[in-house]
């Protein structure tokens, strides 16, 4: 059973485009990369050739002889006579690209050649991008797909694509949904936070319409997570990489969300490890939050480099990295004591992150002032505030009330509540975060 993505339009649209270059789909191990290009490939070509570097690592001696593309489609076909290279019907797809990253030197003679479409696919790609932009700049475009966000969810939960159509015309028209409509809702968010947004745990659990076995599949993609830590963290100490992963959900668990590399090990140093927090960013496992050092604009250059908060890239992982204990008492009765504000804040960090922002936070150092997050307008600086509760607190009363910060005139809160709207504060449930991007996108 293939679950429709995202990326499925995409690859659709990038095949209509006469001019399209060679394609590269960069992504978080099992984010459903390969299985979404494979179900393109079947809808829109005649012949497939998918030549993945892990299982056959033999095909890195295709360019022995260089890049020219009879070379290289002579070499391909003496390893595999059946494979058919037919011009305008075949796919190449170079799958686990990141065990071979030579062979993105060929997509600039692939486009040359201009015979067959091409896609690259692999993970751990973020930490091959010097190497890979070095040998294919201005011969690709590149797709960074993620595990299912909330509206993907909905699709495999057998809701139609207009469902988030719905959701924001009650954003925008600021109309609360109906109760029966909010509970349904409120409960399909839970357990996608439950599940999270790998495509394994998704599919098991739309197969067989429970919980039995995700977080079997959850623990076991954490174990792949921390193996390919192991692997391919070439350079670097490899137990620091696991610590700072490790140490993120205990981190958020704190008031002070703020990620400190002293509260990891006793006399930890910042710079000892920060290469460690670049390589899970790079690996996409992770997604960092950086403080502001004031809350104007603009929002990039404005922030200082040590100071962060660190997210789990799928709040699913976040899940099985918690203790038995708080995973048994969230799913028998949905309450997780001091993980549950970290586990809502992972979520709309998760979401906003898949809907295409950078993170920022403000935290005062002189006072009490902080704030969750932060997204801009052309003309606007908006604080964005996660609660477990439907309360406002006073850091987002002061930011917006106050005549120091002129770049702030409005708010919006995520909670467990209906849609709500004061002159300067919307309210909308968490289960809408993921819409954020298009709801600000509208205001301009």
């Amino acid at each position: 059973m293939y679950l429709k993505r995202k990326i499925d339009k995409f690859l659709v649209n990038w095949k209509n485009n006469e001019n399209h270059l060679p394609l590269i789909v960069r992504g978080a191990r099992q984010v459903g990369k390969t299985e979404a290009i494979r179900f393109f490939a079947k809808s829109n070509y005649k012949y497939l050739i998918e030549i993945n570097f892990v299982e056959n690592p033999q095909y890195k001696g295709i360019i022995e002889e260089g890049f020219n593309i009879d070379s290289i489609i002579k070499l391909i076909s003496r390893m595999n006579p059946l494979f058919k290279f037919i011009k305008g019907e075949t796919l190449i797809f170079f799958d686990e690209i990141q065990e071979f990253p030579e062979i993105t030197t060929a997509l600039k003679f692939f486009k040359q050649d201009n015979r067959f479409d091409v896609i690259c696919s692999g993970s751990m790609l973020g930490i091959q991008q010097k190497r890979i932009e070095s040998t294919s700049v201005g011969y690709k475009t590149d797709f960074i797909m993620r595990s299912f966000d909330f509206e993907e969810f909905l699709w495999a939960m057998g809701y139609p694509e207009e469902i988030a159509d719905d959701f924001l015309f009650h954003m925008q028209t600021n109309k609360p949904f109906a109760k029966i409509e909010i509970k349904k809702y409120f409960s399909i968010y839970l357990d996608y936070i439950l599940i999270g947004g790998m495509p394994a745990v998704v599919k098991d659990f739309a197969e067989r319409k429970n919980f039995e076995n995700t977080l079997t599949i959850q623990k076991q993609l954490l174990l792949d997570y921390q193996e390919d830590i192991k692997k391919y963290a070439e350079g670097l100490d490899k137990s620091k990489i696991l610590s700072v992963f490790n140490s993120i959900p205990i981190q958020l668990a704190k008031e002070n969300k703020k990620f400190q590399i002293s509260k990891i090990i006793k006399g930890a140093r910042s710079r000892e490890y920060f290469g460690c927090v670049q390589w899970l960013l790079d690996a996409g496992v992770i997604s960092i939050c950086h403080c502001l050092n004031f809350p104007e604009l603009p929002l990039k250059g404005n922030y200082e480099e040590s100071k962060y908060k660190l997210y789990i890239a799928d709040t699913g992982i976040l899940i099985a990295m918690l203790d038995e204990e708080a995973v048994l008492d969230l799913r028998t009765n949905k309450n997780l004591a001091i993980y549950m504000g970290a586990l809502y804040e992972n979520f709309v960090a998760e979401a906003m992150t898949k809907s295409g922002y950078e993170l920022f936070y403000y935290k005062s150092e002189k006072s009490n002032l902080e704030e969750d997050f932060f997204v801009r307008t052309q003309k606007n600086l908006i604080p964005i505030e996660v609660k477990s509760e439907n309360s406002v607190s006073k850091s987002l009363r002061m930011l917006i009330a106050s005549e120091n910060y002129p770049d702030i005139a409005f708010g919006i809160k995520f909670a467990h509540a209906n849609i709500g709207k004061t002159d300067t504060l919307t309210t909308f449930p968490y289960f809408c975060s993921f819409l954020l991007k298009r709801y600000i996108n509208s205001l301009t």
